[in-house]
Formats: C-alpha cells, sequence, structure tokens
C-alpha cells in the first residue's frame, strides 16, 4: 500500500476524523498519527482542517488546534456560520471540504500518495480528479462503526482504504495521559451521499 520512497501528504477533516473516532471509544494521538505516517513514506505535509466559532470567550478546541500548529501541522481554519433551523434550534455549519480539496490539488504537483482522513461522500470526485493525475490516495475512515461513517462511493473510488479502526494500537491516545479536548463544529457530513 506505502513505498517507503514515495512522498505523502495527509489531509484531515477534523470533525470528520473526531466523529469516527469517538464513535470507535478512542482519541487520537495526533504526535503518533504524525509518527505513524513518517513511517510509512516522507511525509512532506499533514493538514488538519477546522471551522471554529469565533464569538466564543474560549473554544475547547483551541489548545488542540495550538498544538498541532506547533508540532507539524498546518492548521487551515475558517470562522464557523451559526444560524437558527426552522425548528428553532441553534445550528453552527462549517464545512471545510473546498479547502481540503483546493490543498490535496496543489499538493498533488509534488506528492505521489495522498491520505485523506473522511468518510465525506463529497471527496469522491476529489479522489477521481487526484487519480486522473496519476496520484494514490488512501482514505481512512470507519466502516466498523455503527453506522459506518464511510460514503461507499469514497471507499470504492479510493485507491486504498485504511478502517480508523485498525490503527488504534497505533494512533490511539493512551488513556492516562491528559487529553487535549476537541470540540466538533458541527459541519454538513453526510456519510451516504
Amino acid at each position: 500500500m506505502f513505498d517507503s520512497r514515495e512522498k505523502i501528504a495527509l489531509f484531515i477533516d477534523g470533525a470528520n476524523l473526531y466523529a469516527a473516532s469517538k464513535s470507535l471509544n478512542f482519541d487520537i494521538d495526533y504526535r503518533k498519527l504524525l509518527k505513524a505516517f513518517q513511517s510509512r513514506g516522507y511525509l512532506l505535509r499533514a493538514y488538519y482542517y477546522t471551522a471554529l466559532i469565533e464569538d466564543q470567550e474560549y473554544s475547547s478546541i483551541r489548545p488542540l488546534i495550538d498544538w498541532l500548529d506547533y508540532n507539524g501541522y498546518k492548521v487551515v481554519t475558517k470562522p464557523a456560520k451559526e444560524f437558527t433551523d426552522s425548528t428553532g434550534r441553534r445550528k453552527v455549519k462549517g464545512n471545510m471540504d473546498i479547502e481540503l480539496a483546493i490543498d490535496a490539488m496543489e499538493q498533488s504537483e509534488v506528492v505521489d500518495h495522498l491520505v485523506i482522513f473522511s468518510g465525506d461522500g463529497d471527496f469522491t470526485s476529489l479522489v477521481e480528479a487526484l487519480q486522473r493525475k496519476g496520484r494514490k490516495v488512501t482514505v481512512v475512515s470507519s466502516l466498523t462503526s455503527q453506522p459506518p461513517m464511510i460514503a461507499d462511493d469514497l471507499r470504492r473510488q479510493a485507491d486504498y482504504f485504511i478502517d480508523l479502526a485498525s490503527l488504534k494500537a497505533e494512533i490511539g491516545r493512551d488513556p492516562s495521559e491528559r487529553p487535549v479536548r476537541a470540540a466538533v463544529v458541527n459541519d454538513d457530513d453526510d456519510f451516504d451521499d
């Protein structure tokens, strides 16, 4: 699946990966995640995408974002949009799909293998475009979670699929370690598009 001579780039849909790891009952240790993929090839870049609620005095995701920024990740954020739905409930929307897709297309000029941490079916067209450029694409999500977090079309399109559950021992955080809390911004991930 990975060739040690390959240049690799990681593209992490933060909200999607958080939801998948929570459904599998473990936390991601982002230091271990970097090491895991550095051992698979030449890790050129690791991107982490998330939307932030800007008007909050304190956001529980801020410590994670700051840590990632100082520890080898290129963090891409944008303000989340708040709105009230038809039932009067406050909702937050923060989709980072376009930012991830643009970065992946730009990086496809210099990397051999792109790893997308998301099960969002909206990325199926991106995977096709990257493959037309001669790049390998691995998708990391979960088929074993209930419900599955990976869109069937995305899983079929990817060159390789890694179930997040199979990485738990390698990238899971030791429960005795002090956690870096992460909050999910509810974006419009549809796992079955």
